[in-house]
């Protein structure tokens, strides 16, 4: 088996971003995604939608991009158009990493041979995928530096996960983590945390081994957090839980790109990048789930720590030079504003311990869909 790399000749910039349908007045979850969908797309040919794993749930994909810019404003058109369809319906548009209160069992899956396939053999586990996240591709130049980039991308691994973090509610309680999608996620076979690979080959050999024993015959592919799209060229960095607006949306985006393409330029240059020892990139990821923007992470390999949040301070800093070559630089730092006002998950919190009622905390999230735009 061989497993081709189409090399991006620059490192372009494409995202997915997962939304939900909810009832304005339940606040529960509606499985109306692909009636949503045609409309948006009768009235908007242009756009990119692709129903998800529940029928609740809309992705949006931009094209191929060179700026964040450019990403946020092909993802500001595809909300519009279904939040014009969707209001046509009396429902409301929310994006978080899960919905703190819906049951699992009342979300019916798409219907597509995949994902029936998917439940069937995960059972229980594939059954609480009530999730939403972020995913953001880097087009990179030459597949031998792309497990070398994903190595040292898993350093940042907390950083990505605490600024996005917005899932502390499932099943009408607060679960103490900052993001339990990514507790949950894990649970999938093809999930969680990507091995140490250093070469290429050993990528292609490790997917000869998967197909061989069945374990993505179901799936097509490993869900990792952090993988390669071998067939647009990329890294696609699926970190992130959804976030609830376009301006979280675009600091996320432009951090990501970024770091990317920092990390990439060390690698072909020469350069060692940080990549920690996979129990602490382990222990790092727990934490980011945990603790949010208030995780202390492990730094280096001699096990030195610092306050996530310090952290991302001193990457914007780091990571502008590179954002005023991509046209990014004010994307990158409305970081600081999420430093500022909190991640999502803090905001919901807060609602929740204030009025113990996770239908205040629906309401607030969908409100930030208008709220917090970009620019």
């Amino acid at each position: 088996m061989t497993e081709q790399f189409n090399a991006s000749p620059r490192p372009t910039l494409g995202v997915e971003w997962e939304l939900a349908l909810v009832d304005p007045t339940t606040r529960d979850l509606v499985p109306a995604a692909a009636e949503v969908i045609a409309a948006a797309e009768k009235a908007d040919p242009e756009i990119h939608l692709e129903k998800e794993f529940l029928q609740n749930t809309i992705e949006m994909v931009t094209g191929v991009c060179t700026t964040t810019g450019e990403a946020v404003a092909e993802l500001a058109r595809d909300v519009h158009a279904i939040r014009q369809a969707a209001d046509d319906r009396g429902l409301k548009l929310f994006g978080a990493g899960s919905h703190p209160f819906s049951d699992v069992r009342q979300q019916p899956v798409s219907e597509k041979g995949s994902y029936a396939e998917i439940i069937e053999r995960t059972r229980w586990w594939g059954q609480q995928m009530l999730i939403w996240g972020v995913h953001v591709h880097v087009g990179i130049g030459d597949r031998n530096r792309v497990w070398p980039v994903i190595n040292a991308l898993t350093t940042y691994y907390p950083h990505l996960l605490a600024l996005t973090a917005s899932s502390p509610g499932w099943d009408g309680e607060d679960t103490g983590y900052a993001s339990n999608r990514t507790m949950l996620y894990q649970q999938l076979p093809t999930a969680g945390l990507p091995p140490q690979f250093t070469t290429w080959d050993e990528w292609e050999s490790y997917m000869k081994d998967q197909s061989i024993s069945g374990v993505i015959n179901h799936t097509g592919s490993m869900h990792f957090d952090i993988r390669p799209a071998g067939q647009w060229g990329t890294i696609e960095v699926r970190v992130s839980d959804a976030t609830s607006n376009l301006r979280e949306l675009a600091g996320l985006v432009a951090l990501t790109h970024c770091l990317t393409v920092h990390l990439d330029r060390q690698v072909a240059s020469g350069e060692t990048p940080v990549v920690l020892q996979p129990w602490h990139v382990e222990e790092n990821k727990w934490r980011g789930a945990r603790y949010g923007l208030d995780a202390l992470v492990i730094t280096n390999r001699d096990t030195e720590e610092a306050w996530v949040r310090d952290e991302l301070a001193q990457l914007v800093d780091t990571l502008t030079p590179i954002a005023k070559e991509f046209q990014c630089e004010a994307e990158l730092r409305s970081v600081l504003e999420i430093l500022d006002r909190g991640a999502l998950y803090q905001r919901q919190r807060k609602i929740y311990e204030e009025t113990g009622s996770w239908l205040e905390v629906v309401d607030a999230t969908c409100a930030e869909l208008d709220e917090l735009t970009w620019p």
